[in-house]
């Protein structure tokens, strides 16, 4: 049993720990094997009625996997890689098709592999601690996790400017999002816990009326401010077009939005907008299949993927060399190259 994750029943409660607090409770390939494990267990254990997934640590929920890790083989030998995103997209389905309430306490950072383990359950509790981003478009990768699923799904083209900004949203702007699905103190959650132990759980609906007596206004979500201008620029077809929207629009926002998408890999934005509009019509499961080819297929050659986690997680300079460096060298071909079937096979749900 790992020392990174731990997990315990109390009073009809199934409760999971993230216990990785030195590395902002980074998820591991055994992190996410285990909890799948658990899950599939307490699927089928009767007197577990709910569960809940919190953290350790007084800074993050859980920012992500643990990339690190994953590209220090190397594209030369990517089976790590493979090993790890397999892995974990079966743990992101488990508890997307879990029927009980699983009740996520995001009292913290919570970015990348952090949502993927939460956005998928039925309760989400955000707090004023929360911090919101899916960043991957600055490392060379992808909003994986699900992203392909509930990202197109978000209000208007707020998932599309999401996806392909890594911006970071807090408390309300969770909620409107639909990220979270309710705010709540931080100094609350402990007895939300009690409560929940304390009270019978037959449903979600109780979970829902406990969940009441808890949740606070967050008040108004500034980024409704700006929500027009998102949805006509991000709306658009191609990475160029909404380039091209951003910077005909007379608005702070859209100059500070169109500098953020200029230092993203620019193979990385072009196959996040393919994933997105393919993720917008596809099941759930579909989309993680989608996903698993594409994290393949980044990882089996000298992508921007090992160029962006050197340069924001290692040598930490931020000043990563893209290849190719500008959109216009990116060919459809090499976007449609990550949407194949990998050689070893797609992944098995």
């Amino acid at each position: 049993m790992s020392n990174d994750i731990n997990f315990e029943e109390k009073s009809g409660l199934g409760i999971i720990t993230l216990t990785r607090p030195d590395v902002l409770n980074a998820l591991s390939c055994e992190m996410c094997r285990l909890l799948d494990e658990k899950l599939t267990i307490w699927q089928e254990t009767s007197s577990i009625k709910a569960v809940i997934i919190k953290s350790a640590g007084n800074k993050a929920f859980c920012a992500g996997g643990d990339v690190r890790a994953i590209v220090e083989p190397g594209p030369e030998n990517n089976s790590l890689a493979k090993e790890f995103f397999a892995t974990e997209y079966r743990m992101n389905a488990r508890i997307f098709h879990f029927q009980k309430p699983f009740i996520a306490l995001l009292d913290g950072i919570v970015m990348g592999g952090g949502v993927g383990v939460s956005i998928h359950g039925s309760h989400r509790i955000i707090t004023e601690n929360t911090l919101f981003a899916m960043p991957e478009s600055a490392i060379g990768l992808i909003p994986d996790v699900g992203g392909s699923y509930f990202l197109p799904r978000m209000p208007g083209a707020l998932g599309r400017y999401l996806g392909l900004t890594g911006v970071r949203l807090k408390g309300a702007d969770i909620l409107y999002a639909g990220i979270g699905t309710a705010y709540m103190r931080s100094d609350k959650l402990n007895d939300f816990i009690n409560a929940l132990a304390d009270n019978p759980i037959r449903n979600h609906d109780d979970v829902d009326d406990i969940l009441a007596e808890f949740a606070d206004d967050p008040g108004a979500a500034p980024i409704d401010e700006f929500r027009d201008l998102i949805d006509a620029a991000f709306a658009e077809n191609t990475i160029e077009d909404i380039f091209e929207h951003l910077s005909i629009i007379n608005h702070n926002w859209a100059r500070e939005t169109h500098a953020v998408l200029s230092k993203m890999s620019p193979i990385s934005l072009k196959v996040i907008l393919e994933q997105l509009q393919r993720g917008a019509k596809l099941k759930f499961d579909e989309c993680m299949v989608m996903e698993y080819r594409i994290v393949c297929a980044i990882s089996s050659y000298d992508s921007d993927f090992y160029e962006g986690v050197r340069a924001v997680l290692i040598d930490k300079d931020h000043n990563p060399n893209w290849m190719p460096a500008t959109l216009s060298e990116v060919s459809n071909e090499m976007v449609l190259a990550h949407f194949e079937i990998p050689v070893d096979g797609d992944l098995v749900l």
